[in-house]
């Protein structure tokens, strides 16, 4: 048996199996592609986010409130 066939009997055969396969893989996609464009969208706001200049504004309200 080749190596498709094994495939097609483990994952596809049962309508179970396939449901399982299907919602599994949809929710693989769907964290790979959400982290990738995470990072993506990090990476073109560089310096832009709040996380990257949060420094600056509270140290300077630390400051002002002494």
């Amino acid at each position: 048996m080749s190596i498709t066939g094994q495939l097609y009997s483990v994952l596809f055969k049962k309508n179970y199996a396939m449901l399982a396969t299907v919602f599994g893989a949809g929710f693989a996609f769907e964290m790979g592609f959400n982290t990738g464009m995470n990072k993506l969208w990090d990476y073109h706001n560089r310096g832009r986010q709040w996380k990257d200049i949060r420094h600056k504004y509270v140290e300077a309200a630390e400051e002002e409130d002494e």
